[in-house]
């Protein structure tokens, strides 16, 4: 392992990359790959990879990041362009804790990179190697493998990348850009100004004017809550009490005294016995009545069947003598 080091050419250029996993240090070797390590360090500067995960995990071999997307498919350099890769015969896939350019294809590098979790030889002349991680931080670049991942090698949990700062840097020509974040913090401003246009849509002279009163308004009565009576002198607002009538809302004191006349119906009024008398009279009357018509239906009823089995009864003697009168002739003759 100390052939490995020795072998290795000093580093030039040193960034502190903040993770959720820990600080990260990160020495660059910016003589052997200087389009890596300024597009890198720039990056860094602009904050382009603040907020981004590493997206990709594949245990034993690399941990990738460096893509807004977060699935692999996004990031740009600064170049405006994919850049040319950049290999050195001293800068080797020896063991963890490398740091290589993330491709698709020869010279094809933007944004993306990867540290190493192991000797990685087949990734030599492949990827560009432009940095190591160094001292004690190596431990915090080994814990982003930590965590389950799923069949597409991308983790359930990601370490995200909270910030960098560089910590040397050896191209003093660099100028940061204006990155987006900063364009959207302008756009954000512009919002809160809420200033109209009528340069877009004419309403005429009368809707300057009630511009200019509204934006007099806001500024004189700025931080100071009033009614609209209170400081607007207008004819057309009625200064009245608004007043709702509803018939169907009730106070307590008429549900009151609808209470009081429901009891009262409730309550039994005094009775003379006269009365209770003439009641009683009535009320025999009328079950005596019921009991009469009753008997009356019973009767008429019974008769009907003493009837029915007469007439039954003198069929059956006529037949009688039927039969007798027939034997007689028979016996006769």
């Amino acid at each position: 392992m100390s052939n490995i080091y020795i072998q290795e050419p000093p580093t030039s250029g040193k960034v502190l990359l903040k993770t959720t996993a820990g600080d990260i240090d990160i020495e660059l070797w910016s003589r052997e790959c200087p389009k890596a390590c300024r597009n890198f360090i720039q990056l860094c500067m602009e904050g382009y990879y603040t907020g981004t995960i590493f997206h990709r995990v594949v245990k034993g071999f690399i941990v990738q990041g460096g893509d807004p997307n977060g699935d692999g498919t996004g990031g740009e350099s600064i170049y405006g362009h994919t850049f040319k890769d950049e290999f050195h015969s001293r800068l080797r896939y020896a063991r963890r804790g490398l740091v290589g350019m993330a491709n698709a294809d020869k010279d094809d590098n933007g944004s993306q990179f990867f540290f190493t979790l192991a000797a990685t030889p087949e990734l030599q002349n492949k990827n560009t190697l432009f940095g190591k991680v160094t001292g004690d931080t190596l431990y915090n670049m080994l814990k982003l493998e930590d965590g389950l991942v799923d069949h597409n090698e991308r983790p359930m949990y990601p370490q995200r990348i909270l910030g960098a700062e560089i910590l040397s840097n050896p191209f003093d020509d660099i100028v940061p850009r204006k990155v987006a974040k900063e364009i959207k913090k302008e756009k954000t401003k512009k919002r809160e100004k809420g200033v109209k246009n009528f340069g877009l849509l004419s309403f005429g002279e009368e809707a300057e004017e009630d511009e200019e009163e509204t934006n007099q308004f806001v500024q004189k009565n700025a931080g100071k809550a009033k009614s609209m009576h209170d400081v607007v002198d207008d004819p057309k607002l009625s200064k009245d009490v608004l007043r709702i009538e509803d018939t169907n809302i009730r106070s307590d004191d008429e549900d009151m005294l609808e209470e009081e006349r429901r009891l009262a119906c409730v309550k039994k009024e005094p009775v003379d016995d006269d009365d209770i008398e003439e009641r009683r009279q009535r009320i025999k009357d009328k079950l005596q009545l019921k009991t009469n018509e009753a008997k009356n239906v019973i009767k008429t009823e019974a008769t009907k069947i003493k009837e029915e089995l007469s007439d039954s009864d003198e069929d059956v003697l006529l037949t009688q003598e039927q039969e007798q009168k027939n034997k007689k002739r028979i016996e006769e003759e």
